[in-house]
């Protein structure tokens, strides 16, 4: 089989990685790609995967490829071009994509749809308002007391999403997203969430239109410093399991969101067939949903997939035509925790282009996995090309061995102005 696997990332990487080891695979290009991705080869005939220079947006160009190869499966890996309809124009033309269409990636496009999906079938949320009127949503914060969550409408790099504890924070955020656009378009309506506390995590489905099949729990760490301290990020390391679900509480969880989620879906007359991946809050009262994304998340891809004993190029198939129902998802017992690497002043300003050394050490270590976010190729040299650059992963018996052999790895690579938390999976010892 060949495949085209669309995105640049620490998620693509570990998809294709995954991919690559089918014995269904015979060929395989990413665009575009990355330095990591360049280095892997199938397991099936040792060919190499194919960086193609087309941006994951360039929608016209990446048709025009898939049909010129004849690829026989394309992998979507970002939000962007599922919510710009690639999944839609692919089918029509012909060709088979994995991927949710237009009007499923509205989920994660649209966090005001979503919001009033989840109000309609009755999927467990925070009480929330939908604003596109700056008095009216100040005026919402004052009756949460200031203390909210204000999210920009629309796609924001996983960033668009302000936490205050106070009417002073909350009405800067009001304003930073509404006002003052720091998220462009995306910021011309807003959600506002009452603020829930509690234990977040993340749950994936892989999702056929008609059954929904559960991953195991996994934890992001989304602010950029030690402590839950510092910016929001893409997402600084996770790991999986969590210790705070239990296989019934998971299946429990299932039932109360999946099953609304796929029956508002056919209600609705969406076909839901990809990844399902909502943001959960574990609160006194219960699950709680954060938000919906329609696609894996990143950095949670690089534990699942370690841990994802099945074939993928089969699962990904099955999901596509509607058979996943008589398949059963096989986990690895190994935790697996991956710790991101960043640039030097990421979120904010970063410089690009600084050579990364102890690549080679770090993946020559047992079950270890280094997957490139932010890398490219310079001179016979890897180097930095993004704010997130590498997720340096690692399999252990259990989490503790997991986190010690993922920060030995770290411990091998160096470039200027690396930076990373010390503090990756800390959060399941003290339960």
């Amino acid at each position: 089989m060949k495949i085209l696997v669309i995105g640049s990332g620490g998620r693509e990487h570990a998809l294709v990685w995954k991919l690559a080891q089918s014995p269904n695979t015979t060929q395989m290009w990413c665009a575009p790609g990355n330095a990591g991705i360049a280095q892997e080869r199938l397991a099936k005939n040792g060919a190499a995967v194919e960086c193609v220079n087309l941006g994951a947006e360039d929608l016209p160009r990446l048709l025009a490829f898939a049909q010129e190869k004849k690829a026989d499966l394309t992998v979507v890996g970002p939000d962007n071009p599922l919510a710009l309809g690639i999944v839609d124009l692919f089918q029509s033309h012909g060709l088979r994509i994995w991927g949710v269409n237009r009007k499923a990636a509205q989920f994660e496009s649209s966090k005001v749809f979503s919001q009033k999906f989840m109000e309609k079938y009755g999927i467990p949320t925070a009480a929330a308002g939908t604003f596109s009127d700056v008095v009216a949503a100040k005026k919402f914060c004052a009756s949460l007391g200031g203390k909210c969550v204000v999210k920009a409408d629309g796609l924001a790099l996983g960033k668009g999403v302000l936490i205050c504890t106070n009417q002073a924070e909350a009405e800067k955020a009001v304003d930073e997203i509404m006002v003052s656009k720091a998220f462009g378009a995306a910021g011309a309506n807003v959600v506002i969430q009452e603020f829930l506390e509690g234990i977040e995590v993340s749950l994936h489905a892989l999702c056929d239109g008609r059954t929904a099949k559960i991953f195991p729990t996994s934890q992001d760490h989304k602010r950029a410093l030690d402590g839950d301290l510092g910016l929001n990020t893409g997402g600084m390391g996770t790991y999986s399991p969590t210790p705070f679900l239990n296989d019934a509480q998971l299946a429990d969880t299932a039932k109360k969101v999946l099953e609304p989620f796929m029956r508002g879906c056919v209600a609705e007359g969406i076909d839901y067939r990809g990844l399902l991946y909502p943001g959960v809050m574990l609160t006194k009262n219960g699950p709680k949903i954060l938000e919906f994304n329609a696609r894996f998340g990143d950095p949670e891809t690089q534990v699942y997939l370690t841990r994802l004993e099945n074939d993928l190029v089969e699962l990904l198939a099955a999901s596509v035509c509607g058979s996943l129902g008589s398949l059963e998802l096989k986990w690895s017992p190994l935790a697996s925790v991956c710790v991101v690497m960043a640039s030097g002043g990421y979120p904010g300003n970063y410089a690009k282009g600084k050579v990364i050394t102890g690549l080679d050490a770090a993946n020559a270590l047992p079950h270890t996995k280094v997957f490139h976010a932010g890398t490219a190729l310079k001179d016979g040299q890897i180097v930095t090309n993004g704010g997130r650059v590498l997720g340096v992963t690692a399999l252990g018996k259990d989490l503790k061995a997991a986190q010690s052999a993922a920060y030995v790895a770290v411990g091998k690579i160096q470039f200027d102005g690396a930076h990373f938390r010390r503090d990756i999976a800390a959060k399941a010892f003290s339960v």
